[in-house]
């Protein structure tokens, strides 16, 4: 189990990819290769779940890890909601595992829900809506929503202008229209016990995120996928104060690594009081466990 105590910070974005080369038939090497030299990282073949934990065990930082089922929009295949999960529990020193469910499959995603916070042991659950085509207020996902928030469960949403598909012809088909975190606002009145979470500086949409997030009191904000540096003043700014229990830190691994997001996290004008709060507080507080 984690030790909260002793671990230095929770990084509640980090992804579960399938290492490339394993598959021809689908894009998955030509989307991963594009989307390192998008964000600059470090490798040409994503790491394994296995290599993540390793990774953040050296570095002592916890982390939510999460697969995105996106198959049937994008036909990318993924890590199995159920071994990433196995994978988690031998490594429950350092991961926390979300799942992801495509809100396209309905009833049968209901189901897939329940079965996976009631036995293997799943925190919440990743949708990105430019991914999986959908609006995150469409009432075709709203059974899946009542089940998390029923289970007790987090629902994390992309939001914002995506690095998938950046700078491939027609974006590789990703519909940035999708991830507007004003949609969210829908989704928190109608579900005000589902602890919701918006992925991401929301560009070009931050300070629809930041009056999301501060109005509903079931809403935060992690602030993964972007190098601290580069975060909008409104968005420093509502972290020092009206919002510094809302923030959560989150990287992006494995494009952006967690010891590259905490040195610019350092260099930024974020409060002193402040920093433990994004770092660990708010998540645990968020995961139950403070």
């Amino acid at each position: 189990m984690i030790d909260f105590d002793k671990i230095r910070a929770i990084d509640f974005h980090t992804h579960a990819e399938e290492p490339c080369g394993c598959h021809s038939d689908d894009g998955y090497d030509d989307l991963q290769s594009t989307m390192a030299s998008y964000f600059g990282a470090p490798w040409q073949h994503p790491p394994t779940v296995q290599e993540t934990a390793a990774h953040y065990r050296e570095q002592n930082i916890a982390a939510v890890i999460f697969p995105v089922d996106a198959e049937r929009e994008t036909g990318y295949r993924r890590y199995k909601n159920e071994e990433v999960a196995a994978i988690a529990a031998e490594n429950d020193d350092v991961l926390i595992p979300f799942a992801s469910i495509d809100p396209w499959k309905g009833k049968m995603g209901v189901r897939e829900a329940r079965r996976l916070i009631k036995d293997f042991g799943i925190k919440g659950f990743k949708f990105h809506p430019t991914m999986q085509g959908f609006f995150p207020n469409d009432r075709i996902a709203y059974p899946l929503y009542e089940a998390i928030a029923e289970e007790g469960g987090i629902a994390l949403f992309h939001t914002g202008q995506t690095g998938v598909g950046s700078g491939m012809p027609g974006g590789n088909g990703m519909r940035l229209k999708y991830s507007n975190p004003m949609y969210m606002d829908d989704v928190a009145v109608d579900f005000p016990d589902l602890k919701i979470i918006l992925a991401h500086p929301s560009f070009p949409w931050q300070e629809e995120a930041l009056s999301v997030a501060q109005h509903k009191p079931n809403v935060y904000i992690d602030m993964s996928g972007w190098s601290p540096k580069y975060f909008p003043d409104i968005l420093v700014r509502y972290a020092n104060s009206i919002l510094k229990k809302k923030m959560l830190f989150g990287s992006d691994w494995p494009m952006i690594s967690p010891e590259r997001w905490l040195n610019d996290f350092e260099k930024i004008a974020i409060k002193d009081e402040v920093r433990p709060l994004i770092l660990k507080e708010n998540a645990m507080r968020l995961l139950g466990v403070s």
